[in-house]
């Protein structure tokens, strides 16, 4: 840009581990150009995470409205004309959408990352780079504005209601809670029921954690919950379909550890400074593992690249997902186990 933009549309609709990794960039812009104004078109779930955002006006996307969803921005947008788009996202559904924006620049993926029709809704695209993690890859989208992201902060507002769920929720007496989100809604991703339970046992009784069971209200979370609380020993807490997004943000800050497959929840209780014990066979945690600090993730990446694809992982294109049956068999209690007790033993 030879000047400050007024206005810019960021398209990202979903899903919540991806609009997380939105919010970086959204600082970085507010930190460089104050007065610029900001539209974020995103989804209707997605929007409950990070609808109240201070300085950004939300356009919400209704994906199961059909034709409706897309009338409904097209709508809000069409008096609009906005000095760039930055188009973060390569679904079909997606790119129709960009065409509602009518926008100077359009900014969106390289080639080597674009697909259904991507390439025809833009412009301009980011710069080419593989080994990203997805965050970094988002936050390259600044840098055809002249900027560049080199602080990654969220600041995702918590409401004092939510706050004050949580507290509601377990007493704060020094005991460390094991925090187990088990759902993804790829469920290839899924780690067995009797495994969570066989961690969230020996949580409990060898480690004298509190366990608390985290989830949203789909029937399938709940079936999972349901399986892992008959596989154990113990009780944990149930807190599955109780919380909403804002009180789970609340819930990963009171716990000392969270184990979630990857999934949304995942990229969520690191953006409000968590630790997270990621669980990763199908999906590269270098690329979508938490950002901040995976230390704590348990990683057979590798493994299933050589099982399932027939050679490691380095020789495999950056990005690709080993979604097979059985994939995250490969990750063992034992494994899961060493890196919680791991975790206790650092302050």
């Amino acid at each position: 840009m030879t000047k400050t933009p007024e206005s810019l549309c960021l398209l990202r609709t979903s899903a919540l581990g991806d609009v997380t990794h939105v919010v970086p960039l959204v600082r970085t812009l507010q930190a460089a150009w104050p007065q610029t104004r900001l539209t974020w078109i995103v989804g209707k779930l997605e929007h409950k995470l990070v609808g109240d955002i201070a300085g950004v006006e939300f356009v919400v996307f209704d994906k199961r409205a059909g034709v409706a969803g897309f009338r409904a921005v097209r709508n809000a947008l069409a008096a609009r004309r906005f000095d760039a788009l930055l188009h973060m996202q390569v679904a079909l559904r997606s790119n129709l959408l960009s065409l509602t924006v009518h926008a100077q620049r359009r900014i969106g993926y390289d080639r080597a990352r674009s697909k259904d029709l991507h390439g025809l809704c833009v412009r301009e695209r980011i710069p080419a780079r593989s080994g990203e993690h997805v965050l970094d890859a988002i936050g390259s989208f600044v840098e055809p504005l002249g900027l560049k992201q080199t602080q990654v902060r969220w600041d995702i507002p918590i409401p004092a209601e939510a706050r004050a769920w949580a507290m509601q929720q377990w007493p704060d007496a020094g005991q460390p809670t094991l925090l187990i989100s088990p759902a993804s809604s790829h469920a290839l991703r899924n780690w067995r029921a009797e495994r969570y339970a066989a961690v969230a046992d020996h949580a409990a009784q060898a480690l004298h954690m509190r366990v608390v069971l985290t989830g949203g209200p789909s029937p399938a979370e709940r079936a999972l919950g349901d399986t892992i609380l008959a596989c154990m020993q113990t009780r944990p807490l149930d807190l599955i379909g109780k919380d909403t997004l804002k009180r789970a943000l609340a819930l990963y800050q009171r716990a000392a550890i969270v184990l979630t497959p990857d999934a949304g929840p995942m990229h969520m209780a690191n953006a409000v400074g968590a630790r997270v014990l990621g669980l990763h066979a199908a999906s590269n945690p270098a690329r979508s593992g938490p950002y901040s600090n995976r230390r704590w993730c348990v990683d057979r990446y590798d493994d299933a690249a050589r099982q399932f694809l027939h050679k490691p992982a380095s020789a495999i294109p950056w990005g690709t997902k080993i979604e097979y049956p059985g994939v995250m068999d490969l990750v063992t209690v034992d494994d899961v186990i060493e890196r919680l007790e791991a975790s206790l033993r650092l302050p």
